[in-house]
């Protein structure tokens, strides 16, 4: 049986939420998708808030990731607390709440794994090794397949973290930078991998923030609160293509929506 495994790229932002809300349901129905994993870390603009979470949900995503932004609206907490499809990067130190990966339930009661791993090149410092991190995550709880989303800055870092899960899980994507990449591929051992999901949000923006402030920020003005920008939204995703019997990625490809 081959399955088809959604990864949707930073949801910025209400607009990118109602974006979201509006053209997930149909993107789902159009690729014949079993299972799909949203990053919705920036849903707030920094972090999310429950009621986001709900919206989110209710558009079909079966497991929301964070990121760097995940404690940034406390409100949260209690709510990650409470609802298992909610994962926060598993290499947070073990002092914060929360799960770092979670196994749900896929097709025909098919066992899937969902790890979220944070990197630590040029991130906050208060990480563990996300290579030692998913080492200690793979020798769990057993499931058919696993899917991880690598909330990292550097292309580097994510690249290498491909090449060294290999073998050892079917899809690895990255967030966090809200650009979209052009390096979907399937690697020798059969993992499905893509530098960066991009975002969904505002289209006429600086990764979903308003130009003005980014501009701002680089001419050395006063800090201001971000805000996302106004206008017309994209969705950036891409698309999984697995073999469940030969545990191997068969495609990789983008189904961005503009």
């Amino acid at each position: 049986m081959n399955i088809h495994v959604l990864a949707v790229g930073d949801v910025v932002g209400d607009a990118g939420v109602d974006f979201l809300s509006r053209r997930l349901p149909g993107l789902r129905k159009f690729h014949d998708v079993h299972f799909t994993v949203v990053c919705g870390e920036n849903a707030a603009c920094n972090g999310l808030l429950p009621a986001q979470a709900d919206a989110i949900f209710a558009a079909g995503a079966d497991v929301i990731t964070m990121g760097n932004h995940t404690w940034d609206k406390q409100q949260i907490v209690k709510y990650m607390e409470g609802n298992p499809y909610i994962i926060r990067p598993a290499n947070y130190t073990c002092r914060v709440p929360g799960r770092g990966w979670g196994i749900f339930d896929g097709p025909r009661g098919m066992r899937i794994r969902v790890v979220n791993l944070i990197g630590c090149t040029s991130m906050d410092s208060n990480f563990d090794n996300p290579f030692t991190k998913i080492d200690e995550v793979l020798r769990g709880e057993d499931a058919e397949l696993t899917l991880v989303d690598f909330h990292a800055e550097a292309t580097s870092e994510k690249g290498a973290m491909a090449w060294y899960l290999d073998g050892r899980a079917q899809a690895l994507w990255g967030t966090h930078t809200h650009v979209p990449t052009a390096d979907c591929r399937v690697f020798p051992q059969g993992l499905g991998f893509c530098t960066d999901l991009g975002m969904t949000g505002p289209s006429q923006s600086v990764i979903g923030i308003r130009p003005d402030q980014a501009v701002n920020r680089f001419l050395g003005g006063l800090p201001r609160r971000f805000q996302p920008a106004e206008g017309p939204c994209k969705l950036d995703a891409v698309l999984f293509e697995i073999d469940t019997a030969a545990k191997r990625c068969v495609c990789v490809q983008r189904v961005d929506i503009t």
